[in-house]
């Protein structure tokens, strides 16, 4: 899920249409209320989070430096001013990255994904025996073999690989592809997905790589 900070109501309604068309969840705050959920959310929630936005709003209230206590997401600035000085400030104030608008969502999403990569110095996939799960958007590879998925089910194989060993539980795999904002799909809409992606890798494979277990959630199985 994306975290978008900004003052203005039609900036973040725009960039949350705009990432949901490319299937990634998002949910938008003001300054004000974005310090007051930073300060109460879960662990967990702070989890589902893959990037923060940071738009026009108050930088003595939205601090990326603050941020790290909480949450090792990137923090990227959303730049109107193109001045050098002002992109010092930002970096000096602590974001990850400074982007200029206007920035095509794509490179949004691929800056992101590179920030993620070196803080956590590893390769853009995951092999899970004969499968090859990227992190940056492409489709899963089953023996070098691409396999086409929906994007919901693509977003969710990447959340196990992820995860990979550890079990995940549904809610947890809800806040990542839908957002934990989302109250209009349930939750149980995972369930659905997750059945059709496991007929899909077992057709593929011979087995199914997914270990589910009643309420203790999913795994892949390494």
């Amino acid at each position: 899920m994306i975290v978008i900070v900004d003052e203005r109501d039609l900036v973040k309604q725009g960039y949350n249409s705009l990432f949901d068309r490319e299937g990634v969840a998002s949910a938008g705050f003001g300054s004000s209320e974005f310090g007051e959920w930073v300060e109460s959310a879960p662990d967990d929630d702070l989890k589902a989070v893959d990037a923060f936005l940071i738009g026009e709003c108050s930088t003595d209230i939205v601090s990326p430096r603050r941020l790290r206590d909480r949450s090792g997401a990137p923090v990227i600035a959303l730049a109107e001013q193109h001045s050098l000085e002002n992109t010092l400030r930002l970096f000096d104030a602590g974001v990850d990255d400074v982007v200029r608008k206007p920035v095509h969502i794509r490179e949004i999403l691929a800056r992101i994904s590179a920030i993620r990569r070196r803080a956590q110095e590893m390769e853009t996939f995951t092999t899970v025996g004969d499968m090859r799960i990227f992190s940056d958007g492409r489709d899963p590879e089953i023996a070098g073999d691409p396999m086409p998925l929906p994007r919901r089910e693509r977003r969710i194989l990447e959340y196990l690989a992820a995860n990979c060993g550890r079990r995940v539980t549904k809610t947890q795999v809800f806040n990542s592809i839908y957002g934990i904002f989302d109250g209009e799909v349930e939750e149980n809409v995972v369930e659905s997905h997750i059945s059709k992606l496991r007929k899909k890798l077992r057709d593929r494979l011979g087995y199914d790589p997914i270990d589910s277990k009643r309420f203790l959630g999913y795994r892949l199985v390494v």
